[in-house]
Order: C-alpha cells, then structure tokens, then sequence
C-alpha cells in the first residue's frame, strides 16, 4: 500500500524474516482545519489504494486506533487526533492449488499452526514457484479438516510471518483472521521471541553483542539487501547474538532478532566480517577465516557439501496465544545437515581425526 508524502502520514511496516511486508502500521495526525468527518470516509481518502469496505472490517477487528483506543465507523475525527491503522498488505496474488505432503506439524489447534520447515521449501507461491511450498501443503492440509474452506482465502490469514528458502526452523499461521491480527501485532510490538541456531566464519573477541543497523536494497545489486548508516536508507534493525561455542575459524552463535527485516541476520553478521557458513548470497560460500592449504581447503569443502545452504535455523518461537493469553514457546531441534557440520568442525576444532 502506498501513501501520499502531501497527506502526512507515516507507513511503518511490518517487514518480516525473509519476507515481503505483509502488515502496516500507518499513523497519521488530523490537520487542524479539518472538518468532522466519519473516519471510515476519513481514511478511504487519505489511503491510497484502500476501499470504505476494508476500512471498515479493520475497524470492527479492531485495526483502527484513534488517540490509543479502538474505535467504530461512524466516529467522526477531529483537529489533532491521532490515528493508527493496521493494515493487510498481502503478497503478490497467486492461485493456491492444495498439495499433499508431509508437514512436520509441531503444534496445531483451532486458531494457530506451528510448523517446522525444511531447508529448500518456499513458503509462499510467487513468480517461478507455483507448486511445492509450504503454503500449498497447509491448504491440502485445512482442506483435509474443513472441505469447504476457500484456500483462496489463506494467503490472507495464513502466513504472519515466513523465513527463507534455505533457512530451516519453525514458523506460525494463522488460522483465522483475528488469529492472523493478533500475531501480527505481537511481531510488530517486538513481543515475539525468535531465536535462531547459526554457523559463521571467524571468532569474537565479546562473547555477545547487539547489532544496530537499517537495513535496505542494495544500492547496486537489487536483489541484497545492504547496511546503512542509521536514518540514512532502509529500515531500522536490531539482532542480537551470543556466541556458544569457539571452533577455532567458525563460531557457533544464537542470534535473537528483535525486528524481523528481509534476510537480517544474513545481512548483519556479514556487516560486522562474520558471514553465516555457505550463504552464497552474502559471501559465506568461500574460505573467508583459516589457511589455504590443501587438507584445509578439502575439509572446508567437504563441509560446504554435507551443508549446502545458509547454516541458519529458527530454533526458538515463543508468543502470546490469540485465543487463549497463554505464553506459547516452541523449540526446534536442528537438521541433521547441521548436526553433522557441526561435529565436523568441532572434529577439526580438536584436532581429531576428520573423516571423509
């Protein structure tokens, strides 16, 4: 959704891990010299590309703020006061065909899903992945409970949140809309625990730290994102990360992500010289710390063979129930990929024998 600069209002989005922006918060002051005026009418034309009908159902799921409390359509706005809209922006519109396959459901009941995924599944169906995501497998799997659902509908309420391609672990959908809503302001409110398992070259000299850095395109090359310095491009990002193990020319970390922006944990560990272990997007996919001699070399490769993705895996989510107000936290164990590069390097670390 874009806005006009002349309208004064600013677009906060909901960016998350690996993902399009799929909600919005928008904020916006009422001019001094405005007229009552109801606010659904208010907001169809301040928003650009939004409807009466939409403003409208937002206001009755309780979308709309006006001075910090919900509010109802007829309410008319006044000079000063100060609205908050939340917004669906969902991603680019593709045709949902069910699949089955088997999903590693860790959790599920009537308004949330908890699932683990696998390495190399696209969550959501886009331009040269129109079959075999995740998404296609969770329509399957609703149509399976409720053969009148509309799978058209599930991009909409379905995906809160995703990660990438090759980064393992766990994820949350939605099952309702009302579901969808309250996650989704868990995730912008900061409220939601991430953590994630991660391999990277090089050691620390603190074993934990906080990275502060905007995160946006890439001036050059459109499809990385890039650091910036804060306030000049991008949108503010904040990771986390606490070392776990030293294994000599990598390092075990536990990065907690307090917001959630396209590939940040990717984009921040290589902004500090620590890129995650073969992500051949950020430059991790070659010997970047140790010797270059050939029993090194060969034993790296190896290792870029038995992990052949980003060594980056969702481990923890933890979050508020939508339904219920319980506090959910969920653990994922890692891969067998991950598990097996890990021994190796530690192997290495030791000085123990290396096998084949």
């Amino acid at each position: 959704m874009s806005l006009e600069d002349q309208n004064g209002i600013l677009n906060e989005e909901i960016q998350l891990e690996g993902s399009e922006e799929l909600y919005e918060r928008l904020t916006l002051t009422v001019d001094k010299g405005q007229e009552p005026l109801r606010i659904d009418k208010f907001l169809m034309y301040k928003v650009v590309n939004t409807s009466r009908n939409k403003v409208q159902m937002a206001i009755e799921e309780g979308l709309v703020l006006v001075n910090g409390k919900p509010t109802r359509a007829n309410y008319k706005v006044k000079p000063n006061d100060d609205i908050i809209f939340y917004s669906e922006n969902s991603p680019e519109s593709y045709e949902i065909i069910p699949e089955k396959m088997d999903l590693n459901i860790v959790f599920e009941d009537e308004h949330v899903m908890i699932v683990n995924k696998p390495a190399g599944m696209v969550v959501h169906p886009g331009s040269g992945n129109f079959s075999g995501t995740l998404i296609n497998g969770v329509a399957w799997h609703l149509k399976e409970q409720q053969p009148e659902l509309d799978e058209s509908k599930l991009p909409r309420f379905g995906m809160v949140h995703r990660i990438d391609k090759n980064t393992s672990g766990l994820l949350v959908l939605a099952k309702s809309e009302l579901a969808a809503v309250k996650l989704a302001k868990q995730f912008f409110d900061h409220t939601v625990e991430r953590k994630y398992f991660a391999l990277v070259w090089g050691n620390f000299e603190e074993t934990e730290g906080t990275i502060v850095g905007h995160i946006g395109r890439h001036q050059r090359l459109r499809k990385l994102m890039d650091v910036f310095p804060e306030g000049d491009y991008g949108k503010e990002a904040i990771t986390h990360y606490r070392v776990l193990e030293d294994l000599k020319y990598v390092s075990i970390i536990e990065c907690e992500l307090e917001t959630g922006r396209t590939h940040q944990i990717r984009v921040h560990m290589q902004h500090i010289g620590h890129s995650l272990f073969n992500d051949d997007v950020y430059g991790g996919n070659r010997i970047l710390k140790g010797t270059i001699f050939t029993k090194y070399k060969q034993f790296v490769d190896n290792c870029f063979e038995i992990c052949n993705r980003q060594a980056l895996h969702a481990k923890t989510l933890g979050f508020i129930h939508p339904a219920t107000g319980e506090q959910m936290k969920f653990e994922s164990e890692l891969p067998s990929d991950l598990k097996t590069l890990i021994e190796k390097w530690r192997g290495y670390s030791n000085n123990r024998p290396i096998g084949d």
